[in-house]
C-alpha cells in the first residue's frame, strides 16, 4: 500500500509558476506509475500528468502540455508537477495518484490517492 501527500499549492497570478510535490511512503514506490489529476469546481476530475516507474515515459492532457512538466525521484520516493504559465483555468484541487499498471489517463488506473492541493491562478 502507498499512502501519498501533495503540497506545494497555492494562489499565483495568471503566468505565474508553482511546483507541486508528491511524497509517497513505502518502499515499492519506484513499483508504481504516477499521475496527476486535478479537479475543478462542479466538474469531474481529470487527467493532468503521469509518468511511468522509470521515469522515462511521460504523458501530459493536451489542456496543459508545454507548460507543465512531470518528474520523479525515486530515492526520494517523490513525484513533481512543474507547472508554468499558469491559466485561470487552471484553478482546481490538484491530486496525485499511483498506480501498480501502466497508469497514464486512465482515472481508474489508479489505486491510491492523496488528499489534494488547492491551487488558485488570478486573473
Amino acid at each position: 500500500q502507498v499512502q501519498l501527500v501533495e503540497s506545494g499549492g497555492g494562489l499565483v497570478q495568471a503566468g505565474g509558476s508553482l511546483r507541486l510535490s508528491c511524497a509517497a511512503s513505502g518502499r515499492t514506490y519506484n513499483r508504481y506509475a504516477m499521475g496527476w489529476f486535478r479537479q475543478a469546481p462542479a466538474k469531474e476530475r481529470e487527467f493532468v500528468a503521469a509518468i511511468s516507474r522509470t521515469g522515462r515515459s511521460t504523458y501530459y492532457a493536451d489542456s496543459v502540455k508545454g507548460r507543465f512538466t512531470v518528474s520523479r525521484d525515486n530515492a526520494k520516493n517523490t513525484v513533481y508537477l512543474q507547472m508554468d504559465s499558469l491559466k485561470p483555468e487552471d484553478t482546481a484541487v490538484y491530486y496525485c495518484a499511483a498506480s501498480p499498471r501502466v497508469g497514464g489517463g486512465v482515472i481508474n488506473e489508479y489505486d491510491y490517492w492523496g488528499q489534494g492541493t488547492q491551487v488558485t491562478v488570478s486573473s
